[in-house]
């Protein structure tokens, strides 16, 4: 039987029970990687043409131990150590309160409540860019449910759109969230390169035409609101992780203009910053060895784990070639169309991203996007950025699309405003067409 039969067998159980049992995602994923890595032994000996492994990584070794070490390249250390180091990062620019200030500030400056919680939307947007989507929705949501209490709004547009904005902006860098760090892994994207591409504009400003496009979606929401907000300014306890956050932008920028590939150099250089935070939050803010294991262990190491198991299952699909064919199959579907193309990959990745997570699902089509792209003789770019707007912008789309909006739904619950699926939908619903539209039709105008 021919190897990457098997390994399609073993994806498609994995990505069945992922969906299933969620809670249970690392274990599956884990399980997945370790029986790819005991096929590529047991064919390890065989030969290309007869089925085993073949490419980089699963070429037929004599050693066992060489095999394991092409197995392991298969992970993207540099996209784990940019995402541990931003994680311990965001986690201390939480602490700082300097958020929390920001949002006073902004309430304050604006001229009606309505303004000023589009400001604050906005705002969460923004923060998200550079903090992970759960840790901007808890840092913001006690800031949206104290105004909407105090001015007798509805908290529930107000919850909801805090979640979809900060999965919204998630993609525009390179740091916002790992479906942006798989595909500079996978594009050699440079930090500089999710602003300007080849002389274009890049997807951060096609995620900016999204986020003006929600930011007036929910201007309508809260528009009759015209009482003046006033609230007590929030005690920053320090700038330095605002520092480190504005260092590390800085620094991934420079990196770029100094290497064409991400390189491990990205990564030493978070992951670095991320280490002197831990350093100065332990002898600078005097805290003990419990609340330094305590924030380490609140980091999304979850994220990570299923990462390192993904990585190394759809890496074994690559190389045996499965992912050439389904895009050769989507080719003779599309009829050679650009925009047939290009819609029916968007289109199907707001639909899965709505119900399935979106990583392991960029993951195995990023390849087919770009494999489509050349089999078509159009700009990859077009192709993969349609992938990466509809599969983070279609998280928005269900209370259960993205961790944050789980998070928000069960925050609304605790608080008396349960909601159901059709309530969330008629908000998220909406959202989510506006701001993919205007982040795909901004794409196709620039890269078709």
């Amino acid at each position: 039987m021919d190897i990457k039969w098997l390994i399609l067998g073993i994806a498609l159980v994995m990505y069945l029970l992922v969906i299933i049992f969620q809670e249970k995602k690392v274990w599956i994923t884990s399980l997945a990687a370790l029986a790819v890595t005991v096929l590529g032994l047991i064919f390890a000996g065989s030969s290309a043409g007869s089925g085993a492994l073949y490419g980089n990584v699963f070429t037929p070794q004599p050693s066992a131990f060489t095999l394991l070490c092409h197995i392991f390249s298969l992970i993207n250390w540099n996209i784990l150590m940019i995402y541990v180091g931003s994680m311990i990062i965001a986690a201390l620019f939480i602490y700082s309160r300097v958020p929390a200030r920001i949002a006073d500030a902004l309430v304050t400056a604006a001229p009606s409540t309505g303004i000023a919680v589009v400001l604050i939307l906005a705002m969460t947007g923004i923060i998200s860019i550079f903090v992970e989507n759960v840790a901007t929705v808890l840092v913001m949501a006690p800031i949206a449910l104290a105004l909407s209490k105090k001015l007798s709004l509805n908290p529930v547009p107000f919850m909801i759109g805090l979640a979809v904005m900060s999965n919204l902006e998630g993609t525009a860098t390179l740091v916002g969230d790992p479906p942006s760090m798989i595909f500079a892994s996978y594009a050699h994207y440079t930090f500089n390169d999710f602003f300007i591409s080849q002389g274009k504009i890049s997807i951060f400003f096609f995620i900016q035409a999204g986020l003006l496009v929600g930011c007036i979606f929910f201007y309508f929401f809260f528009s009759r609101a015209k009482e003046k907000a006033s609230v007590e300014k929030e005690r920053v306890i320090s700038y330095f992780p605002l520092c480190l956050l504005l260092i590390m932008i800085a620094g991934l920028a420079v990196i770029s203009f100094l290497s064409a590939e991400l390189g491990y150099s990205s990564g030493c250089f978070v992951l670095g910053l991320g280490i002197a935070g831990i350093l100065w939050y332990k002898f600078c803010q005097k805290k003990s060895g419990g609340e330094i294991r305590q924030l380490i262990k609140e980091l999304d190491w979850e994220t990570i784990f299923f990462l390192i198991g993904i990585f190394v299952v759809v890496g074994a699909i690559s190389e045996t070639g499965l992912l050439d064919d389904f895009a050769v199959w989507l080719a003779r579907t599309t009829g050679g169309s650009k925009a047939v193309g290009f819609i029916l990959i968007l289109l199907f990745s707001v639909l899965i991203s709505g119900f399935v997570d979106n990583v392991p699902y960029i993951i195995v089509m990023l390849p087919v996007a770009g494999s489509l792209a050349a089999q078509m003789g159009i700009s990859p770019e077009l192709l993969m950025f349609a992938l990466l707007i509809g599969s983070c912008l279609g998280g928005n789309l269900t209370p259960f699309g993205a961790s944050a909006n789980v998070v928000a739904v069960g925050i609304l619950k605790k608080e008396g405003h349960p909601i159901n699926f059709a309530q969330f939908l008629r908000i998220s619903g909406p959202f989510t067409i506006l701001t993919t539209a205007a982040a795909a039709i901004t794409l196709w105008l620039v890269w078709a």
